[in-house]
């Protein structure tokens, strides 16, 4: 009954969420349209006669989904700043774990329907063919976005008070990413290379790894976090 509890009061908080930013759209908008920017500058920058798309393709993808996340993030918390929502929100019978599993999967879906949406740009500028390999790099994308977004909702939380927090975000944030997002074009190489998977064991145990110990830090260090 208390888990049913958690997990509906969850849901209920990344339904709200999703329909603010269904009725807007703002965040969606700008984070697509930055996604359009970075995979045009990054193609039309390289010198294609020594850079390749094989090459280029896997970093120009994560970088591409890191910073346009960044703008789904940076938005996790603004809503309840106003009026004080946060706080009034500590005021209720909320859970504080119900809270984060809401936030955190408000930001999934988001994260998610912008990482569709840019996926197939990525294969228009690059031209990389991974019809067959898409399963597999639809696994290697749910890894890397789980602790990303799980990290991300910790540190939104952390920063929103902040005067500067859509800068501070950034500044926090990166550091923790540079394991999964490294494991992610190191597996997205492989995959576009049709290398055989026992080559990428070490790189999916690492971003298993990654999710399981940062997903549970976060659980455990949201209820501070909010009090604080």
């Amino acid at each position: 009954m208390a888990s049913s509890s958690l997990f509906g009061t969850a849901l209920a908080v990344a339904r709200k969420d999703l329909k603010v930013e269904w009725r807007t759209k703002t965040a969606f908008i700008s984070s697509l349209v930055f996604a359009v920017l970075v995979l045009a500058v990054l193609y039309f920058a390289r010198d294609k006669t020594s850079v390749g798309d094989y090459d280029l393709a896997p970093g120009a993808l994560w970088v591409t989904f890191t910073f346009a996340g960044m703008l789904g993030l940076n938005r996790a918390f603004l809503l309840e700043r106003e009026n004080h929502a946060l706080d009034g929100l500590r005021l209720t019978p909320i859970s504080p774990t119900a809270l984060f599993l809401g936030k955190v999967a408000g930001n999934l879906v988001f994260l998610g329907v912008v990482e569709l949406v840019s996926l197939p740009l990525f294969i228009l500028f690059y031209d990389v063919p991974i019809w067959r390999q898409l399963p597999t790099l639809m696994v290697v994308v749910a890894l890397a976005t789980i602790g990303y977004v799980a990290v991300g909702t910790l540190l939104s939380a952390m920063v929103v008070r902040t005067r500067f927090s859509e800068v501070m975000l950034p500044v926090l944030l990166l550091p923790f990413l540079v394991p999964p997002i490294v494991s992610a074009v190191q597996l997205t190489w492989r995959i576009l290379a049709l290398r055989p998977l026992s080559e990428m064991t070490g790189w999916l145990s690492l971003l298993a790894a990654f999710d399981i110990i940062f997903f549970t830090l976060s659980l455990l260090l949201f209820e501070a976090i909010l009090i604080e």
